[in-house]
Protein backbone atom coordinates (compact mmCIF):
# COMPACT_ATOMS: atom_id res chain seq x y z
CA UNK A 1 0.00 0.00 0.00
CA UNK A 2 1.23 3.43 -0.52
CA UNK A 3 1.59 5.65 2.30
CA UNK A 4 0.08 8.83 2.76
CA UNK A 5 3.61 10.28 2.58
CA UNK A 6 4.40 9.46 -0.66
CA UNK A 7 1.07 9.90 -1.98
CA UNK A 8 1.18 13.74 -0.73
CA UNK A 9 4.64 14.07 -2.27
CA UNK A 10 3.39 13.44 -5.92
CA UNK A 11 0.79 15.79 -5.88
CA UNK A 12 3.31 18.88 -5.06
CA UNK A 13 5.38 17.55 -7.58
CA UNK A 14 2.65 17.19 -10.28
CA UNK A 15 1.17 20.38 -9.40
CA UNK A 16 4.83 22.01 -9.59
CA UNK A 17 5.13 20.74 -12.80
CA UNK A 18 1.89 22.64 -13.80
CA UNK A 19 2.85 25.93 -12.39
CA UNK A 20 6.26 26.17 -14.08
CA UNK A 21 4.12 25.65 -17.69
CA UNK A 22 1.90 28.14 -17.04
CA UNK A 23 4.49 30.13 -16.09
CA UNK A 24 6.59 29.89 -19.28
CA UNK A 25 2.98 30.14 -21.75
CA UNK A 26 2.57 33.28 -19.74
CA UNK A 27 6.70 34.80 -20.34
CA UNK A 28 5.56 33.74 -24.14
CA UNK A 29 2.46 35.29 -24.25
CA UNK A 30 3.85 38.88 -23.02
CA UNK A 31 7.22 38.00 -25.42
CA UNK A 32 4.55 38.27 -28.13
CA UNK A 33 2.53 41.32 -27.09
CA UNK A 34 5.59 43.37 -25.55
CA UNK A 35 5.42 46.76 -27.43
CA UNK A 36 8.02 46.85 -30.27
CA UNK A 37 11.12 48.79 -30.32
CA UNK A 38 12.80 50.13 -33.39
CA UNK A 39 15.75 47.55 -32.91
CA UNK A 40 13.63 44.88 -32.99
CA UNK A 41 12.74 45.58 -36.57
CA UNK A 42 9.19 46.27 -36.91
CA UNK A 43 7.41 49.90 -37.38
CA UNK A 44 7.39 51.82 -34.22
CA UNK A 45 3.72 52.50 -32.66
CA UNK A 46 2.33 56.00 -33.24
CA UNK A 47 -0.13 57.73 -31.10
CA UNK A 48 -3.28 58.70 -33.02
CA UNK A 49 -4.44 61.66 -34.43
CA UNK A 50 -6.23 64.43 -32.52
CA UNK A 51 -9.54 64.52 -33.27
CA UNK A 52 -10.84 67.41 -35.61
CA UNK A 53 -14.32 69.21 -33.91
CA UNK A 54 -14.33 71.20 -36.66
CA UNK A 55 -13.91 70.93 -40.65
CA UNK A 56 -14.21 72.53 -43.38
CA UNK A 57 -15.76 72.38 -46.80
CA UNK A 58 -12.68 71.09 -48.63
CA UNK A 59 -11.46 68.44 -46.23
CA UNK A 60 -15.06 67.27 -46.34
CA UNK A 61 -15.14 67.14 -50.08
CA UNK A 62 -11.85 65.16 -50.09
CA UNK A 63 -13.03 62.03 -47.91
CA UNK A 64 -16.26 62.54 -49.86
CA UNK A 65 -16.09 59.14 -51.87
CA UNK A 66 -16.76 59.16 -55.97
CA UNK A 67 -20.40 58.01 -55.75
CA UNK A 68 -21.60 59.70 -52.56
CA UNK A 69 -21.54 61.14 -49.24
CA UNK A 70 -18.99 59.85 -46.65
CA UNK A 71 -20.53 57.47 -43.92
CA UNK A 72 -20.88 60.18 -41.31
CA UNK A 73 -23.05 62.46 -43.84
CA UNK A 74 -22.86 65.73 -45.95
CA UNK A 75 -21.42 68.62 -43.25
CA UNK A 76 -24.11 70.85 -41.13
CA UNK A 77 -24.66 74.10 -40.72
CA UNK A 78 -24.27 77.08 -43.16
CA UNK A 79 -20.89 78.61 -42.28
CA UNK A 80 -17.49 77.05 -43.64
CA UNK A 81 -16.84 75.36 -40.38
CA UNK A 82 -19.65 72.97 -38.22
CA UNK A 83 -19.28 71.11 -34.79
CA UNK A 84 -20.35 68.32 -36.09
CA UNK A 85 -18.64 65.49 -33.82
CA UNK A 86 -18.90 67.97 -31.29
CA UNK A 87 -23.01 68.80 -31.24
CA UNK A 88 -22.97 64.79 -31.38
CA UNK A 89 -20.38 64.67 -28.05
CA UNK A 90 -22.29 66.95 -26.04
CA UNK A 91 -25.12 67.97 -25.56
CA UNK A 92 -25.53 71.86 -23.57
CA UNK A 93 -28.98 72.11 -21.58
CA UNK A 94 -30.75 75.37 -22.49
CA UNK A 95 -30.82 77.33 -19.23
CA UNK A 96 -27.62 76.70 -16.32
CA UNK A 97 -30.59 76.11 -13.94
CA UNK A 98 -31.83 73.13 -16.17
CA UNK A 99 -30.78 70.66 -13.23
CA UNK A 100 -32.49 72.56 -10.39
CA UNK A 101 -35.77 71.78 -9.03
CA UNK A 102 -37.36 74.72 -10.11
CA UNK A 103 -35.41 75.79 -13.46
CA UNK A 104 -37.59 78.84 -14.27
CA UNK A 105 -37.89 80.46 -10.96
CA UNK A 106 -34.32 80.12 -10.93
CA UNK A 107 -33.78 81.51 -14.09
CA UNK A 108 -36.12 84.78 -13.18
CA UNK A 109 -34.46 84.93 -9.85
CA UNK A 110 -31.23 85.89 -11.74
CA UNK A 111 -32.34 87.63 -14.27
CA UNK A 112 -34.00 90.32 -12.22
CA UNK A 113 -30.90 90.04 -9.61
CA UNK A 114 -28.93 91.03 -11.89
CA UNK A 115 -31.13 93.80 -13.39
CA UNK A 116 -30.99 95.00 -10.09
CA UNK A 117 -27.37 95.10 -9.51
CA UNK A 118 -27.03 96.98 -13.05
CA UNK A 119 -29.89 99.65 -12.34
CA UNK A 120 -29.55 99.94 -8.16
CA UNK A 121 -27.92 103.48 -8.72
CA UNK A 122 -30.58 105.17 -11.04
CA UNK A 123 -32.55 107.47 -9.26
CA UNK A 124 -36.04 106.16 -7.29
CA UNK A 125 -39.61 107.38 -6.82
CA UNK A 126 -40.43 108.76 -3.21
CA UNK A 127 -41.70 106.28 -0.41
CA UNK A 128 -45.54 105.48 -1.73
CA UNK A 129 -45.53 107.12 -5.00
CA UNK A 130 -44.06 104.39 -7.27
CA UNK A 131 -47.05 103.16 -9.57
CA UNK A 132 -49.38 101.13 -7.87
CA UNK A 133 -49.39 97.91 -10.03
CA UNK A 134 -51.02 94.54 -9.07
CA UNK A 135 -48.34 91.51 -9.34
CA UNK A 136 -49.40 88.05 -9.82
CA UNK A 137 -49.99 85.97 -6.71
CA UNK A 138 -48.00 82.91 -5.71
CA UNK A 139 -51.03 80.46 -7.07
CA UNK A 140 -50.80 82.19 -10.49
CA UNK A 141 -46.96 82.24 -10.74
CA UNK A 142 -46.94 78.52 -9.64
CA UNK A 143 -49.45 77.27 -11.99
CA UNK A 144 -47.43 79.56 -15.28
CA UNK A 145 -44.09 77.93 -13.92
CA UNK A 146 -45.58 75.00 -13.46
CA UNK A 147 -43.06 74.10 -10.52
CA UNK A 148 -43.13 73.96 -6.66
CA UNK A 149 -42.19 77.00 -5.64
CA UNK A 150 -42.41 77.64 -2.57
CA UNK A 151 -44.63 81.11 -1.22
CA UNK A 152 -41.29 82.34 0.67
CA UNK A 153 -39.19 82.17 -2.08
CA UNK A 154 -41.87 83.60 -4.22
CA UNK A 155 -41.99 86.38 -1.75
CA UNK A 156 -38.28 86.85 -2.54
CA UNK A 157 -38.73 87.29 -6.31
CA UNK A 158 -41.29 89.99 -5.36
CA UNK A 159 -39.05 92.19 -3.25
CA UNK A 160 -36.71 92.68 -6.36
CA UNK A 161 -39.84 93.08 -8.41
CA UNK A 162 -40.95 96.14 -6.29
CA UNK A 163 -37.27 97.53 -5.90
CA UNK A 164 -37.28 97.73 -9.86
CA UNK A 165 -40.61 99.67 -10.07
CA UNK A 166 -39.35 102.01 -7.78
CA UNK A 167 -36.95 102.85 -10.53
CA UNK A 168 -38.36 106.43 -11.80
CA UNK A 169 -40.78 106.05 -14.71
CA UNK A 170 -38.75 108.64 -16.56
CA UNK A 171 -35.19 106.95 -16.19
CA UNK A 172 -36.81 103.52 -16.81
CA UNK A 173 -35.08 101.13 -18.57
CA UNK A 174 -36.60 99.41 -21.45
CA UNK A 175 -35.19 95.94 -20.49
CA UNK A 176 -36.52 96.81 -17.05
CA UNK A 177 -39.72 97.03 -18.11
CA UNK A 178 -39.90 94.31 -20.10
CA UNK A 179 -39.25 91.97 -17.65
CA UNK A 180 -41.87 93.65 -15.17
CA UNK A 181 -44.20 92.94 -17.66
CA UNK A 182 -43.97 89.57 -17.39
CA UNK A 183 -45.63 89.48 -13.32
CA UNK A 184 -47.95 91.83 -13.78
CA UNK A 185 -51.46 90.46 -13.45
CA UNK A 186 -53.63 90.42 -16.67
CA UNK A 187 -56.54 92.44 -15.05
CA UNK A 188 -54.60 95.39 -13.20
CA UNK A 189 -57.64 96.64 -10.14
CA UNK A 190 -55.78 100.19 -9.73
CA UNK A 191 -56.50 101.11 -13.14
CA UNK A 192 -60.72 100.63 -12.56
CA UNK A 193 -61.96 104.14 -11.73
CA UNK A 194 -64.94 104.98 -10.18
CA UNK A 195 -67.45 106.97 -12.52
CA UNK A 196 -67.77 110.64 -11.70
CA UNK A 197 -70.91 111.52 -9.56
CA UNK A 198 -72.75 114.24 -11.54
CA UNK A 199 -75.46 116.54 -10.87
CA UNK A 200 -78.43 115.41 -13.23
CA UNK A 201 -81.35 117.68 -14.63
CA UNK A 202 -83.32 117.84 -11.26
CA UNK A 203 -79.98 119.42 -9.02
CA UNK A 204 -80.01 115.79 -7.91
CA UNK A 205 -76.52 114.41 -7.16
CA UNK A 206 -76.88 109.99 -6.27
CA UNK A 207 -74.03 108.49 -4.48
CA UNK A 208 -73.75 104.70 -2.59
CA UNK A 209 -71.98 103.78 0.50
CA UNK A 210 -71.59 100.92 2.69
CA UNK A 211 -70.08 99.86 5.94
CA UNK A 212 -70.14 96.57 7.89
CA UNK A 213 -72.96 94.48 5.64
CA UNK A 214 -74.91 97.57 5.72
CA UNK A 215 -75.79 100.00 2.05
CA UNK A 216 -77.06 102.66 1.58
CA UNK A 217 -78.17 104.84 -1.67
CA UNK A 218 -78.53 108.97 -0.91
CA UNK A 219 -79.65 111.26 -3.45
CA UNK A 220 -78.72 115.20 -2.06
CA UNK A 221 -80.14 118.08 -3.19
CA UNK A 222 -80.23 121.72 -2.40
CA UNK A 223 -82.59 122.57 0.13
CA UNK A 224 -83.85 123.85 3.22
CA UNK A 225 -81.80 120.95 5.68
CA UNK A 226 -84.90 118.13 5.42
CA UNK A 227 -83.47 114.45 6.24
CA UNK A 228 -85.20 111.31 5.36
CA UNK A 229 -84.04 107.56 5.60
CA UNK A 230 -86.53 104.82 4.55
CA UNK A 231 -89.68 106.97 4.29
CA UNK A 232 -89.02 108.25 7.47
CA UNK A 233 -87.58 111.11 9.25
CA UNK A 234 -83.92 111.11 10.79
CA UNK A 235 -85.08 111.56 14.13
CA UNK A 236 -87.83 108.68 14.01
CA UNK A 237 -85.20 106.08 12.00
CA UNK A 238 -82.44 106.50 14.32
CA UNK A 239 -83.27 106.28 17.97
CA UNK A 240 -79.78 106.77 19.18
CA UNK A 241 -78.08 109.96 18.99
CA UNK A 242 -74.78 109.05 18.11
CA UNK A 243 -76.69 107.54 14.58
CA UNK A 244 -78.21 110.51 13.66
CA UNK A 245 -74.92 112.88 14.43
CA UNK A 246 -73.14 109.93 12.16
CA UNK A 247 -75.57 110.18 9.16
CA UNK A 248 -75.36 113.88 8.49
CA UNK A 249 -71.98 114.43 9.61
CA UNK A 250 -70.38 115.03 6.39
CA UNK A 251 -73.37 118.16 6.61
CA UNK A 252 -72.16 119.11 9.55
CA UNK A 253 -68.43 119.53 9.37
CA UNK A 254 -69.03 121.64 5.86
CA UNK A 255 -71.52 123.77 8.11
CA UNK A 256 -74.01 122.91 4.98
CA UNK A 257 -76.81 121.21 7.94
CA UNK A 258 -79.11 123.95 6.46
CA UNK A 259 -78.63 123.97 2.38
CA UNK A 260 -78.94 120.23 1.58
CA UNK A 261 -82.13 117.64 1.57
CA UNK A 262 -81.07 114.29 1.61
CA UNK A 263 -83.08 111.33 0.43
CA UNK A 264 -81.67 107.94 1.67
CA UNK A 265 -82.59 104.34 1.79
CA UNK A 266 -80.34 102.13 3.28
CA UNK A 267 -80.87 98.28 4.03
CA UNK A 268 -78.90 95.21 5.94
CA UNK A 269 -76.76 95.29 8.88
CA UNK A 270 -77.11 97.03 12.39
CA UNK A 271 -78.36 100.40 12.87
CA UNK A 272 -74.65 101.74 13.53
CA UNK A 273 -73.44 100.27 9.91
CA UNK A 274 -77.00 101.76 8.11
CA UNK A 275 -75.82 105.21 9.68
CA UNK A 276 -72.33 105.61 8.87
CA UNK A 277 -73.22 103.98 5.45
CA UNK A 278 -75.19 106.91 4.61
CA UNK A 279 -72.58 109.66 5.89
CA UNK A 280 -70.11 107.91 3.72
CA UNK A 281 -72.48 108.22 0.27
CA UNK A 282 -73.97 111.71 1.81
CA UNK A 283 -70.34 112.84 1.49
CA UNK A 284 -69.56 111.83 -2.19
CA UNK A 285 -72.85 113.47 -3.54
CA UNK A 286 -71.66 116.18 -1.59
CA UNK A 287 -68.54 116.87 -3.39
CA UNK A 288 -70.76 116.48 -7.01
CA UNK A 289 -72.32 119.71 -5.74
CA UNK A 290 -69.22 121.38 -4.26
CA UNK A 291 -65.82 119.44 -5.42
CA UNK A 292 -63.70 122.31 -3.45
CA UNK A 293 -64.89 121.00 0.07
CA UNK A 294 -62.96 117.50 -0.43
CA UNK A 295 -60.25 118.66 1.63
CA UNK A 296 -62.37 119.05 5.18
CA UNK A 297 -64.57 116.05 4.17
CA UNK A 298 -61.29 114.08 4.15
CA UNK A 299 -59.63 115.41 7.11
CA UNK A 300 -62.99 114.59 8.64
CA UNK A 301 -63.34 111.08 7.93
CA UNK A 302 -66.11 110.94 5.97
CA UNK A 303 -64.62 109.63 2.54
CA UNK A 304 -62.78 106.27 3.95
CA UNK A 305 -65.06 103.50 4.20
CA UNK A 306 -64.29 101.79 7.16
CA UNK A 307 -63.44 98.05 6.47
CA UNK A 308 -63.90 96.37 9.69
CA UNK A 309 -66.35 93.93 10.47
CA UNK A 310 -68.14 92.06 13.84
CA UNK A 311 -65.49 89.23 14.71
CA UNK A 312 -68.07 86.37 14.89
CA UNK A 313 -68.23 84.02 17.97
CA UNK A 314 -66.02 80.66 17.79
CA UNK A 315 -66.50 77.31 18.71
CA UNK A 316 -65.43 76.36 22.67
CA UNK A 317 -65.01 80.52 23.06
CA UNK A 318 -67.57 82.76 25.20
CA UNK A 319 -66.90 85.36 22.67
CA UNK A 320 -64.75 85.87 19.54
CA UNK A 321 -61.80 85.53 21.13
CA UNK A 322 -62.56 85.40 25.23
CA UNK A 323 -61.66 82.06 26.73
CA UNK A 324 -63.60 80.52 29.65
CA UNK A 325 -62.62 81.23 33.45
CA UNK A 326 -61.55 77.54 33.54
CA UNK A 327 -59.06 77.72 30.33
CA UNK A 328 -56.94 80.83 32.01
CA UNK A 329 -56.57 78.60 35.39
Amino acid sequence: MESPLLRTGFRRAIASTHASSQRQALACQRRWLATPTESSGREPVRAAQPIQFTRDDNQFARNKPAGGFSRRGPPRGDGPKSDILLSRIRILPASPSYFTATPRYTDDLLALSALLRKYQLLPQCPPGEAPRIAWKTWEQYKSEVDEPVKETRYNRLLEIIKRLNYIHPALMPEEVTTALERFKRILQPFLNKPKPIIVDNYGRARASGRRKSSTASVYVVEGTGEAVVNGKSLTEYFGRLHDRESAVWALKQTERLDRYNVWATTSGGGTTGQAESIMLATAKALMAHEPDLRPILKRAGTLTRNPKRVERKKAGKLKARKMPAWVKR
